[in-house]
This record gives C-alpha cells, sequence and structure tokens, in this order.
C-alpha cells in the first residue's frame, strides 16, 4: 500500500511540497520563491503560471529528495493562499491577467461604495465576513471590469473563477476538474456558509455570473487524479483547505475553544466554536473551521495583513538586515528605554480595525533609534495585533478559562517573539514539535479520505509539545507597552 502523502503548500512567497509518511514524519521538503509585483500603491499581484511552475517543480523536487514515485504516494493535498483571485479561459488553460493577491487594496472604492448602499448586513448574516477588499469577490468584480473582453467571456461561459487551490486543481487534472473546498469558498464573499452553497443574491451583487464558479466539496473528498505525465503517474487528489484551515486541522483543534495562530507573510488566528456559527460583535470574521462527512465546524478568525513581511520589508525595502533570522537577536539587543512602536498598515489594517486605507507608520523614534529597536518594533507588533485579535476573541466567545495558543509558521521558531508574544498575552504559548502544520493538516485531510490517516480525535494525540512558554513581563510594563500600541495604532488609522 503507498505509504506517503504529498502536501502542496502554495503560499503568499513561495510554493512548498512536503511529503509525510504513515506516522506523519516529514520524509522530504522542497521549496521555491516566486515574484512579488506590485504595480501601485496598495496592489499586489503574482504570476500564475509562475504560481504553477513553481509548484509542480517543488512536487518534483520532494519526490526526487525523498527518492519515491508515483505509486508509492497515495493522495495529494492542497493547501493555499487564501482569496487570492485568478480568472482563466477554460478552452485554453490561461490566466487572462495575472493574480490578484489577498493583500491587494485596489477594490477599496467599490467596497465603499457597497457599504454607503447598505449592503453590510446581507453579506455579512450570510458570508460571515465584513465588505472588503480582502475577499475574493470584489477582485473577480474588477478583473471582470478592468480585462479587456473578461465580460464577454464570461457570459458565454468560457471564464473560470477559483482560488488558487482550486486553479492548481485544474492544471494538475489537466482541465478535467473544476472544483475548491468549503474553506476557500467560504472566504470569496460569494457563499453561503450557513445554507453551504454559492448564493444567488451575492452573486447579483457582485455581477458573478456563477457559470464561473468552481464545485464545492468537503475538505477531504475524491478531487480527481493528477495527469500521469505531470509527477509520473496519475496520483488522486483527496484534501484542499484554505492555510489558516489547514493549520487549523494541522494544529487539532478539532473540540469548540482550541485556538490556533499561524506567523507567516500575515498572522491569523483561529478560533473553533464548533457547530453552531457565532456572529462577532468585534469586526472578527465568522467562517468554516473544516467540512467533513457534510457537516460543517465553524470558527471565528481575525486576520492581520502583516506579520512576517514586516521582517521581510527590514531586509528588502530598507536593508536594515542581511536575513530574516537577524532580527530576535537584534531585537534582544535593543534599548529597554526606547519604546518605538511599529503600525505596519503597509496594505491597510485588518482585524478588528478594517481600515483599508491606512498605511504603515512608525512611533517614538529618536537620534538612538537604530536597527535593534527598529527589529523589535517589528516583532512586537505581531505580538501586540495577535493581542487585538485575542480581546476580540474573548468578547465574542465568553468562557471563564482563557484558551492556551497554539503556535505555527515561520516566525515561531524565534524564541524572542514567542516569550513576547506570551508576554504581551498574559497567556502561555504552546509551540508544536511540528511546525509545518499547514502542510501537515493538509496531508492529514488527503490521508484521512484514503484512510491511510486516524479519525481525528485519534490524530488529536499525536500533536506534540516542543515549548510553551510562560508569561514573564510584569503586568505595570505590559499595561504600559499595550497603551502605547493602541495609542499608536490610533494616530495611523483614517477611520
Amino acid at each position: 500500500m503507498s505509504a506517503y502523502v504529498l502536501a502542496i503548500d502554495q503560499g503568499t512567497t513561495s510554493s512548498r511540497a512536503i511529503i509525510f509518511d504513515g506516522a506523519f514524519e516529514i520524509i522530504a521538503v522542497a521549496q521555491k520563491e516566486f515574484t512579488q509585483f506590485f504595480p501601485q500603491s496598495g496592489w499586489v499581484e503574482h504570476d500564475c503560471e509562475e504560481i504553477w511552475e513553481s509548484t509542480l517543480f517543488t512536487c518534483r523536487q520532494a519526490m526526487d529528495k525523498a527518492g519515491i514515485g508515483a505509486k508509492n504516494i497515495a493522495a495529494i493535498g492542497i493547501t493555499n493562499q487564501r482569496e487570492t483571485t485568478i480568472l482563466w479561459d477554460r478552452q485554453t488553460g490561461k490566466p487572462i491577467h495575472r493574480a490578484i493577491v489577498w493583500q491587494d487594496r485596489r477594490t477599496a472604492d467599490f467596497c465603499t461604495i457597497l457599504k454607503t448602499s447598505g449592503h453590510d448586513e446581507m453579506v455579512t448574516s450570510k458570508t460571515g465576513l465584513l465588505i472588503d477588499p480582502y475577499f475574493s469577490g470584489t477582485k473577480i468584480h474588477w478583473m471582470l471590469n478592468h480585462v479587456e473582453g473578461a465580460r464577454e467571456m464570461a457570459k458565454a461561459g468560457r471564464l473560470a473563477f477559483g482560488t488558487v487551490d482550486s486553479f492548481l486543481l485544474w492544471r494538475l487534472t489537466e482541465g478535467r476538474v473544476h472544483a475548491t473546498d468549503a474553506t476557500n469558498a467560504a472566504r470569496t464573499m460569494l457563499y453561503n456558509i450557513h445554507e453551504n452553497r454559492w448564493d444567488e443574491e451575492l452573486l447579483d451583487l457582485l455581477q458573478v455570473p456563477a457559470s464561473m464558479l468552481p464545485t464545492v466539496h468537503d475538505c477531504s473528498a475524491d478531487f480527481g487524479f493528477t495527469e500521469p505525465g505531470l509527477l509520473g503517474g496519475a496520483i488522486p487528489v483527496c484534501g484542499i483547505a484554505g492555510d489558516q484551515q489547514a493549520a487549523l486541522v494541522g494544529q487539532a483543534c478539532f473540540e469548540p475553544g482550541m485556538l490556533k495562530s499561524t506567523y507567516g507573510t500575515g498572522c491569523f488566528a483561529v478560533l473553533n466554536t464548533g457547530t453552531e456559527p457565532v456572529r462577532s460583535s468585534s469586526k472578527l470574521l465568522t467562517t468554516v473551521g473544516y467540512r467533513l462527512n457534510g457537516k460543517t465546524t465553524y470558527a471565528l478568525e481575525g486576520s492581520i495583513f502583516v506579520a512576517g513581511a514586516a521582517v521581510q520589508w527590514m531586509r528588502d525595502a530598507m536593508g536594515l538586515i542581511e536575513k530574516a533570522s537577524a532580527t530576535g537577536a537584534l531585537a534582544r539587543s535593543a534599548d529597554p528605554n526606547q519604546d518605538v512602536y511599529l503600525v505596519p498598515a503597509f496594505t491597510g489594517m485588518g482585524a478588528p480595525y478594517w481600515d483599508a486605507d491606512a498605511r504603515g507608520a512608525i512611533f517614538g523614534i529618536t537620534r538612538g533609534t537604530g536597527p535593534a529597536e527598529l527589529s523589535r518594533a517589528a516583532l512586537e507588533s505581531v505580538c501586540y495585533q495577535t493581542r487585538d485579535l485575542l480581546d476580540a476573541m474573548q468578547n465574542d466567545w465568553q468562557q471563564e478559562k482563557s484558551p492556551i495558543l497554539r503556535v505555527d509558521g515561520g516566525m515561531v521558531a524565534s524564541n524572542f517573539t514567542m516569550q513576547s508574544l506570551a508576554d504581551i498575552l498574559n497567556a502561555p504559548v504552546d509551540r508544536p514539535v511540528v511546525l509545518e502544520t499547514t502542510a501537515l493538516g493538509a496531508a492529514y485531510l488527503a490521508g484521512l479520505q484514503k484512510e491511510i490517516y486516524p479519525a481525528p480525535e485519534q490524530f488529536a494525540k499525536t500533536w506534540k509539545l516542543d515549548r510553551r512558554f510562560i508569561p514573564q513581563m510584569s503586568k505595570e510594563m505590559r499595561d504600559r507597552k499595550y497603551a502605547g500600541w493602541k495609542d499608536a495604532v490610533q494616530r495611523t488609522l483614517t477611520t
């Protein structure tokens, strides 16, 4: 019997392929970065062909590293940057425009029109989302209205829409399958999360023809087989979930009240709320956590647009550090008497503020401020934003006991950042042994469908703690530092 599962982890800045064995151990990893395009202020795009080529390259490279062929792989699971929007020609398979990335804010004016026209309540009640450029729906609307001939192609049934998972599935199956899963569909602003279907009223509002949309399946499902020539044989694709939901699964947060936060390009905290959706009064998102065997588990989510991207900005745009890993050591050496705050609103502010027009700012700079202080400010900004989210979650999901936070993503390898997080939150932070929880979640969903991985309750028992970070900061210092952050944010917001 095939013993391995291939996880495709298509992220915002790179594509990765990770091969897991039957005991959830990582056998091989391959990664390839791709180009970020910034055509205008607040606009972010990706080359769809570069996404596809980097995905195919890393899959082949991981298989080569592992020394295995298609016959050894039981299933493929896909996890992806969510909301990023691709439209392609069904006849040629070619995209009609670069992918518009989830961070992109070009539809802010259109979102304002929708809100001032009184559509907020209808959209939120059906989708659990807020009207914001973050989501796919207004990006589709923009492409249909700005790409020459797009609207006519859509009316003729020639255009297909997909988030990145759907586009990759189309390419892997050479156009035989146009599908997605419930977690990705729930991020489009076109999907009714209560009735689990595309919503006609939302499609009419955003002028999106239903013929463009993929079929929606459970997260564990039979999504078709890869074209044999791509990976050396036909491999079944059996799992799909958006990256944050895949991390929720990979962290084994299957019980209501369990909470995970992923620190990558952005930061995303997701709280399992069980089988009943919880309406947020704190500008959090009500979303699909996962859907298995036709049963939907819901979640509250807070989205921070810039986390690790702030460190990338310091490295690539400012030239203050040579590599991202240098920030921890620099931050430790920072002058403790300087309170420098970086509000990384490079593409607006996400939850709980939702200010699309806000832009980044730095406060508290003195003549003595240097790379060390800015490094600390960049890392602490992630901690402050996480507290914003968790405070909002506790307001919406009122429990006597605060949940322990399970963390994952590239930034959690930094002990400085994780200790700062525990200090600012005044709560324990648990870092697992396996940090690749997003890819693990995708692999698990695929392996579950093929019955080579156990049921969720058994999988949860395999989760292992690497280190628990306990708060060490005094209440006086925590309150002072967080008050400074709140003041800096208020000075940055435009609304």
